[in-house]
């Protein structure tokens, strides 16, 4: 929530003398010492991304336990992140950071993720579990990841990158800071392009950030971002059984479908040293998002398309639906229509922190506690054109939604020799506004929503190398804005925050030299989940209902070369999360859709084929990152990846096959490719780097190195997984 990884390092141990104020930039490390207070961990550029060549945000997490990320148009631009057996579907129940600043559009109202900056940007990833959720938000139920920006750096220094590729795949990376202890200034610059998933699927992007640092005197330093993002891609829903049978999962209905996004923002952080012992922190940030989303489909293969369609020169473009179940070619610039989602976000937020340290009666405390002020403005277009390619026609949805959110924080560690105990809390209180600007009068609605959640973390290290955790935190997600408040009447909707219990505890110990391990169990109770039909889609009813997700996980290295102190060294790592239970318990029920109705999809009122103890969808048992490899004394790296995600559910009712659907075999649904389970698959990636001379490395990569055909997603029909790629390409850096 508020810049925890800005200000005071603490200690662990309370007859050390605090540490020293660091500088405000913020460094890829272990939040393991003083930060964190569970299972939170970080993962670092040099150490985890760079030497697998990370081209994604997807592969990146996929190297820390707990974490489940699905593909979907193989840049990972359009994540689906999820924590601890939760729904990743658009991510919406994880929370975004920047160096601790929300950077999602809309993370109160609207926490789709259609925006995801390139992973190259970064120098780590700190990914939040457990109690030390409570200090950001508004999502806490889950996780959250923290990205973490370079510093600006002391002396001139730099870094280049191309990569080429199969799939027509382009990348370019450049990196310049510089600057003295006074001031400097740091610019990145990242373009990428090429074909996504399927055929016809050209994705091209363009990242550029800014980062400048002044230090006025001992006690003041300012610190100020901005950042400009493009992309233009063909992006576009999944495939029906049929199609995906007769055509291959690489086959794209739809090639006229476009996706644009824009998107500016600016972040400024005052960092006040009062003292050795007191440090306060300031931020400002702001952000505007548009996106433009044109595409020939509606929401997912059994929509029936004649209430789309409109002066179709083609009497099957009416027919749409059927051709696509039946499995045949279909000639898309025949249909005269498409359908722009036409979406403008603008936040800001404002967000003073202070953090202390002290002894009192030979007990060390460390306090923490912050306030934030959020605003969103989100102003959303529907346009029904009337020809294929069109980029403009009539408006169907005008719609103007706020959120005015308000935050605050405490937190106190009380250290102890070697435990420490730390209660919180936190509250959130928020408004939301909606607008209805097509209606006459225009309707307007509002919903209020404030909450308390408390939290509780201890820890104990009964030796250096062995620290043992315990915590638990009050879980909380806001609704949407567009389920708060009925869009017609523009009264409340009957839906409630999520709310759940959320514990673990878990150990991380490095018995010895080139041996590290960290152990989590972690238990989620849900009063209130909130789930979406099959998952997905705006014309399917929103669920709410009580649910439990359980599970282990366990990350671990081994480093040779440490453990036997040999010049070479083979390195085996490993991320693993078990999740044997995460299951409804008690039968979700649909809430009113936007007119007040609940969906005929619904009977009495409850999702078809929810009933207790059945597995919710997407939750897969099993999640395995295995990586070996080898380095050699000059340099050079050599490493296998393996990817393993076992069987899920793509639906209420564990279907196993889509074909068993009540309705019947021939049904839309059985037809759709929406239902049914995702087998298990697995991903095997390559990356070899050897180093020309000191600042230059070659290197080559393949990503699914095996070519494995498999299927990722069901939620708007069937979706494959990224197919091989191959890229070459060097890094090259200097220092003056």
């Amino acid at each position: 929530m508020f810049l925890p990884f800005f200000g005071l390092t603490l200690s662990l141990n309370a007859e050390e003398k605090p540490t020293e104020l660091p500088t405000l930039a913020v460094e890829a490390k272990s939040p393991m010492r003083g930060s964190s207070s569970g299972s939170s961990q970080t993962l670092d550029w040099a150490r985890d991304f760079y030497p697998a060549h990370v081209f994604n945000v997807n592969e990146a997490l996929r190297k820390a336990p707990g974490i489940y990320v699905r593909d979907e148009e193989g840049f990972g631009i359009r994540p689906n992140i999820a924590f601890r057996g939760l729904n990743p579907f658009r991510s919406t129940k994880t929370l975004f950071h920047e160096d601790g600043l929300l950077w999602n559009f809309a993370p109160y109202g609207d926490n789709d993720i259609y925006y995801h900056p390139p992973i190259e940007r970064y120098v780590g990833v700190e990914i939040i579990k457990g109690p030390d959720l409570n200090r950001f938000g508004p999502q806490t139920i889950g996780g959250a990841v923290n990205y973490l920006t370079p510093e600006v750096p002391v002396g001139l220094t730099g870094n280049i990158d191309f990569i080429g590729g199969t799939r027509d795949y382009k990348a370019g990376h450049v990196r310049l800071g510089g600057g003295n202890e006074t001031a400097g200034l740091l610019l990145d610059y990242v373009h990428k392009e090429g074909l996504g998933s399927r055929r016809e699927t050209v994705v091209a992007l363009d990242d550029v950030f800014w980062k400048t640092r002044l230090t006025l005197n001992p006690a003041h330093q300012i610190q100020l971002y901005a950042d400009y993002y493009r992309e233009d891609s063909q992006s576009t829903f999944g495939l029906t059984e049929a199609e995906w049978r007769n055509f291959g999962p690489r086959y794209n209905p739809f090639p006229n479908d476009e996706f644009f996004t824009h998107r500016w923002a600016t972040t400024a952080i005052h960092e006040w040293r009062l003292s050795d012992r007191i440090n306060l922190t300031t931020s400002f940030y702001w952000s505007r998002f548009h996106r433009d989303f044109w595409r020939q489909m509606n929401q997912q293969p059994s929509d029936d398309y004649t209430r789309f369609a409109v002066a179709a020169r083609d009497p099957d473009c009416v027919n749409l639906r059927n051709l696509r179940l039946r499995g045949q070619r279909l000639d898309v610039n025949e249909c005269d229509f498409t359908r722009g989602r036409l979406r403008k976000y603008e936040t800001w937020g404002l967000t003073p922190v202070l953090r202390a340290s002290y002894q009192f009666l030979g007990i060390g405390g460390e306090m923490e506690t912050g306030f934030r002020a959020h605003f969103e403005d989100q102003e959303r277009r529907t346009e029904d054109g009337a020809a294929p390619k069109t980029r403009n026609g009539e408006p169907v949805e005008i719609n103007k939604r706020y959120a005015d959110a308000y935050a605050g924080y405490f937190q106190n560690k009380f250290v102890l020799g070697n435990f420490s105990l730390t209660p919180g809390v936190r509250v959130e209180a928020i408004d939301y506004r909606r607008i209805n600007r097509l209606s006459t009068p225009n309707v307007r609605g509002d919903f209020t929503l404030t909450e308390p959640l408390p939290s509780l973390a201890m820890t104990y290290t009964p030796w250096p190398k062995l620290e043992l955790f315990f915590g638990f935190h009050r879980g909380f997600a806001p609704p949407r804005v567009e389920d708060a408040v009925y869009n017609t009447s523009g009264g409340p909707v009957e839906i409630d925050a999520e709310l759940s219990w959320n514990y673990e505890f878990g150990m991380h110990a490095r018995p010895f030299s080139g041996v590290k391990f960290d152990l989590t169990y972690f238990r989620m109770d849900f009063d209130t989940l909130t789930s979406v039909g099959t998952i997905g889609g705006n014309d399917t009813p929103v669920a709410q209902g009580k649910a439990l997700f359980q599970g282990m996980e366990l990350g671990a290295r081994l480093d040779a070369a440490e453990i036997f102190n040999w010049s070479h060294n083979v390195y085996l790592q490993l991320a693993y999360t078990w999740i044997p239970t995460a299951d409804a318990e008690g039968t979700f029920r649909c809430l009113p859709q936007a007119d007040g109705t609940i969906s005929p999809a619904c009977p009495g009122g409850l999702v078809f084929g929810s009933r207790p103890g059945n597995r919710l969808p997407y939750a897969p048992e099993h999640l395995v990152t295995a990586t070996v490899g080898y380095t050699h004394p000059i340099g050079l790296d050599l490493r296998f990846e393996t990817v393993v995600v076992s069987e899920q559910f793509g639906d209420f009712m564990n279907l196993k096959s889509g074909f068993d659907h009540p309705n019947g075999p021939e049904s839309v649904e059985a037809l759709s490719g929406q239902y049914g389970r995702i087998p298990t698959y697995t991903v095997v990636n390559f990356a070899a780097t050897y180093p020309i001379w000191q600042d230059l490395d070659l290197f080559i990569t393949v990503k699914n190195l095996l070519d494995n055909r498999y299927l990722v997603d069901r939620v708007r029909g069937m979706l494959p997984g990224p197919p091989r790629l191959v890229q070459a390409g060097f890094n090259y850096r200097f220092h003056l």
